[in-house]
């Protein structure tokens, strides 16, 4: 009985996106055929498919529950394309359910870091919260820029921002001054597009790309437009009729007081006509809102949520916040806890200054 209740209020809750969204904004026509579809209005930086199929990889590894085969890169989800990646840290809160890696990838040669989105078996939940979550804190130096409270928090609030900066100090110093990768999913996509434009401001537009998958709206209009400026190497990539990437909802007539998506969107679909299945990639305009594709549909499927690319972006486990760590802690150079988080990193831990770059 639990378990039917269960899918009872899961199904409620769909049905509830489908009208909540419905009235926020209706789907246009259907989108047209095509592998790759390039906007008249695309301009700037550009999707790379390639890249695209190995970021989501590293989207799907840090959902890792297994501490040591994360950090040792011997997990079952540590293959494909991210072969030969070295982990640098993994970080891990616990008390606020985060979960994040910082490493070095030999394709393309750069400094990758990820961050888990909401675990599977509490997606339902999440995303009924999402509905009802309000713009409630401006962005440090944009009085008008607007963003949500909780994602803005847990990056910047949490033990994830220090450890990442040390991390990526630590990397450039060892390995060079390489170019950084920024992916995640879900509200790990939401802490993505933080950690992105922070680093952003710090390193240069230009040294920095951000990936995310079926991520949420952070901001408003304002916010969106700040953001584009300063991440203009981004890509948001939605599928099919996922439903997170419609939350909190869009209300255009409501100016700045909406949340709204930045740029750039890649929608992936498909179109079924008899048994022939046609597969599409469109690269939308740079509004953030194109409304020919992802909100051409009604978003109310979890299932697409949780697959991108054919590759799974959800835990390994059932709870959610579980993780596992080996007894053999010799494969780690360095274990420590700060604030409720365990810091697995290959690098000394002593209380320093970040240093300016």
């Amino acid at each position: 009985m639990a378990a039917k209740g269960g899918a009872m209020a899961s199904m409620l809750v769909l049905l509830l996106a489908a009208l909540l969204l419905a009235s926020a904004s209706s789907p246009a026509a259907a989108a047209e055929q095509g592998v790759l579809r390039m906007k008249p209005t695309d301009s700037g930086y550009r999707y790379n498919h390639t890249l695209a199929h190995i970021l989501v990889e590293y989207a799907s590894a840090v959902y890792t529950s297994d501490l040591t085969s994360l950090f040792t890169w011997t997990c079952p989800r540590c293959t494909g394309h991210t072969k030969g990646f070295e982990v640098i840290e993994v970080i891990v809160d616990v008390e606020n359910c985060l979960q994040a890696f910082v490493g070095v990838a030999p394709d393309p040669r750069s400094i990758i870091i990820a961050f888990r989105g909401t675990q599977q078996h509490s997606v339902s939940n999440w995303i009924e919260d999402l509905f009802w979550k309000q713009l409630d804190v401006t962005y440090p130096g944009m009085p008008d820029a607007m963003v949500h409270h909780g994602f803005y928090t847990a990056y910047y609030n949490t033990t994830l921002r220090h450890e990442i900066l040390k991390s990526i100090q630590w990397a450039r110093k060892t390995y060079g001054k390489l170019p950084i990768n920024v992916v995640g999913h879900s509200m790990g996509g939401a802490l993505a597009s933080f950690c992105a434009l922070d680093l952003s401001v710090k390193f240069g537009s230009q040294e920095v790309e951000l990936m995310t998958f079926g991520q949420p709206r952070v901001g408003n209009p304002a916010f969106a437009e700040y953001f584009g400026t300063q991440v203009p190497r981004t890509i948001r990539v939605t599928h099919q009729n996922d439903v997170v990437p419609h939350l909190p909802p869009y209300y255009y007539y409501l100016g700045q007081w909406t949340y709204h998506h930045f740029a750039r969107e890649v929608w992936l679909h498909q179109i079924i006509d008899g048994n022939v299945v046609t597969r599409n990639e469109t690269v939308c305009d740079d509004s953030g809102e194109d409304p020919t594709c992802s909100r051409s549909v009604y978003g109310i499927s979890v299932a697409d949520h949780l697959e991108y690319y054919g590759v799974t972006l959800h835990s390994d486990s059932r709870g959610t916040c579980q993780f596992v760590m080996g007894t053999a802690n010799s494969v780690y150079s360095y274990i420590h806890e700060v604030d409720g988080a365990i810091i697995l990193s290959r690098y000394p831990q002593e209380p320093r200054a970040l240093e300016s770059m």
